[in-house]
């Protein structure tokens, strides 16, 4: 079995040796030529899935180390019988921990009794929500395909979200079609109904906002800040958001040691399973195992281990080294070491 992998993901490299030939490639050589005779690929979303590299190939199983798989044409593969596994909620308590580092930054006089607006209830926002909820803050729940599936009066619309945060953090993936589309939730008419001025923060897809509406809410302040990871056209961004924003970083929201270590675990789980492996049969991974996603809280220090502003100064410094500034990224930890008493 040959199997390509891109050599950003950490932590992977010799895992796979003991049970296939492994090719390591950067994310710029991974070309239709280069997976044609491979079986499976194992990627993040610098990778685009779909006919323009797959199509002629032997690839049967896609691994992507990420949450999101909207950088995988999903019903291309389908069709082609490709199966693909993804690593939900492997970055969730990071992308926690970079929501409440920047709303610290922003409000440092404290978080409780102001009301956030969670647009999006998976992983991540579950766990914002718990860890808001911990600082005091009043929590408004959007999500409509999980408010019908559930029902229940805990979900409260878009257009309520808009009328009422303070705080407005989005955490969906990226759809461009059905009720569900969330390509340019945030628009001019989102911001236009922000009645309380809310700070807007983006660490889902870059998408999620449209870029030149958010510039204009800012100058017409209708949004008070924004906090922006993820961007439309990245690594390309736009100047004119990244001058207005308050707090800007590349891509970096869910980098911690402890998510990209349960993306891999999660990737290299699923790849076993799905070839009938023995875990046995594959080298040893380099590290332990970290906390659930659902398991984690952060505490207040927990949240302080992260300088989002040094982030925030690198990105300032020099635009243009926005892809570098995420592929050499020096993985922060989410949680502080146990120590535990002495007896």
């Amino acid at each position: 079995m040959k199997v390509v992998v891109e050599n950003k993901i950490p932590f992977i490299t010799g895992v796979l040796d003991p049970v296939a030939e492994v090719v390591y490639l950067a994310p710029e050589d991974i070309t239709q030529a280069a997976v044609a005779d491979a079986n499976a690929l194992i990627v993040r979303t610098r990778t685009r899935c779909d006919a323009a590299l797959l199509d002629g190939s032997a690839v049967k199983w896609i691994g992507t180390a990420t949450i999101g798989t909207d950088h995988i044409d999903l019903d291309y593969c389908r069709r082609r019988g490709i199966e693909v596994a993804n690593a939900p909620g492997c970055n969730a308590p990071a992308v926690a921990q970079y929501v409440f580092a920047a709303l610290n930054h922003l409000m440092p006089e404290g978080l409780a009794g102001r009301r956030i607006g969670i647009v999006g209830v998976g992983n991540v926002g579950s766990i914002v929500a718990r860890q808001a909820e911990r600082a005091g803050m009043e929590v408004l729940l959007c999500d409509p395909p999980r408010e019908r599936r559930e029902g229940g009066d805990r979900f409260v619309s878009l257009d309520e979200i808009a009328r009422r945060a303070d705080v407005i953090t989005i955490h969906v993936p990226l759809s461009h079609d059905g009720p569900d589309a969330t390509f340019h939730l945030a628009d001019s008419d989102f911001y236009a109904r922000c009645l309380h001025h809310p700070v807007i923060i983006n660490a889902a897809r870059g998408p999620v906002i449209d870029t030149a509406a958010t510039v204009e809410a800012l100058d017409g302040r209708l949004i008070a800040a924004a906090v922006i990871d993820c961007w439309e056209n990245e690594p390309t961004i736009d100047r004119q958001l990244l001058d207005r924003v308050a707090i800007a970083t590349p891509h970096v929201a869910g980098y911690s040691l402890q998510g990209k270590q349960r993306a891999t675990a999660m990737i290299v789980d699923a790849f076993a399973a799905a070839h009938g492996i023995d875990p046995a049969r594959l080298g040893p991974l380099p590290f332990d195992r970290p906390t659930a996603p659902a398991d984690v809280i952060l505490s207040p220090a927990d949240i302080a281990l992260y300088d989002i502003a040094a982030d925030d100064r690198a990105l300032r410094r020099d635009p243009d080294s926005f892809e570098a500034l995420r592929n050499n990224y020096k993985y922060r930890s989410e949680q502080q070491p146990f120590n535990p008493s002495p007896k």
